[in-house]
C-alpha cells in the first residue's frame, strides 16, 4: 500500500511538472513566470530541510486534530445511533453545522483564540471532524437485523454489544473513513495556515505566494504530497491489521 500511494504521487507530481514546463517553452514564457528545470531543481535543495521540518509541523497538527475529530465523531455518533429525540436532534444538529464552510467559520476563531497553534488545530479538527461524523451516525443509525435480532430476542442486548457489532460489520467502511480523513485534517491546517499563523508549510506557501516564487510552492506541493501519502499509507496497514486482527478474534 505504502510504496503504491508513494508511486501514485510521485507520477501526477512529475506529470504536472512536465505540463508546465510544456506550457512555459510552447508560451515561451520568462523563468519569472514558470521557473525552468535548474531553478527547480536548485531551490528543491535549498529549502529541503527548512520545508521538510514545516511540513512535520503541520503533519503533527493534522494528526492532534484527526484524533480529535474522529473520537469526538465516534462520541457523537454512538450518542446520536438511535431514533430517539436526542438522536433526531444530534443528526440534524451535524447536517446543518455542516452546510456551513469552515473557511467562513475561521475568522470567528481567529478574533476568539487568536493566531497560532491552537487555531490551527481547531480548524484542523473540525474541517476533518463532520465528514467523519456523518459517515459514523449512518453506520451506527442502520441495524444488523440478522445478528441483532438473536440477542434482542435472548435480552442480552446492551448498548454496547450494539456497538460493537455495527462496528465489527462496517469494520471497513470505518477504517477507510478515518484513512480518507487523514487528507481533510491535512487540508485544514494548511489552510489555516495560510490565512493565519507563524509556522508550518501553509504559512510558508503564503510567504512564497506573495513573493510570487512558484518553485518554493512548487517545492512545498512535493513535501506535502510525499509526507501525506506516507501517512495516508500507514493509516490503509493500520487498518488492514486492526480489520484482520478483530476478524481472527
Amino acid at each position: 500500500m505504502l510504496p503504491r500511494r508513494i508511486l501514485q504521487f510521485l507520477i501526477i507530481y512529475v506529470l504536472g511538472i512536465c505540463a508546465l514546463l510544456a506550457l512555459k517553452y510552447g508560451a515561451g514564457l520568462s523563468d519569472y513566470v514558470i521557473p525552468g528545470p535548474d531553478d527547480l531543481w536548485r531551490t528543491g535543495t535549498e529549502v529541503f530541510r527548512p520545508f521538510g521540518l514545516d511540513v512535520l509541523n503541520t503533519l503533527t497538527v493534522a494528526i492532534l486534530g484527526q484524533v480529535i475529530s474522529v473520537v469526538l465523531a465516534i462520541f457523537v455518533g454512538v450518542a446520536g445511533r438511535r431514533a430517539t429525540w436526542f438522536g433526531s436532534f444530534i443528526k440534524v444538529a451535524a447536517y446543518n453545522v455542516q452546510a456551513y464552510p469552515i473557511v467562513a467559520l475561521a475568522p470567528i476563531l481567529f478574533i476568539l483564540v487568536g493566531d497560532g497553534w491552537i487555531t490551527r488545530l481547531l480548524i484542523a479538527a473540525m474541517i476533518c471532524y463532520f465528514p467523519v461524523l456523518l459517515s459514523v451516525l449512518g453506520i451506527m443509525s442502520e441495524p444488523v437485523e440478522d445478528i441483532e435480532h438473536f440477542y434482542r430476542v435472548t435480552g442480552r442486548l446492551r448498548w454496547q454489544l450494539e456497538v460493537k457489532i455495527r462496528a465489527f460489520e462496517n469494520l471497513s467502511k470505518l477504517t477507510t473513513v478515518i484513512s480518507g480523513s487523514a487528507t481533510l485534517a491535512f487540508a485544514g491546517t494548511i489552510v489555516a495556515e495560510f490565512i493565519a499563523a507563524n509556522a508550518g508549510i501553509g504559512y510558508s506557501i503564503r510567504i512564497a505566494l506573495y513573493q510570487s516564487d512558484l518553485s518554493r510552492i512548487l517545492a512545498a506541493l512535493f513535501f506535502i504530497g510525499i509526507v501525506l501519502s506516507v501517512y495516508q499509507g500507514l493509516l490503509e496497514i493500520t487498518g488492514a491489521l486492526v480489520r484482520r486482527t478483530w476478524a481472527g478474534v
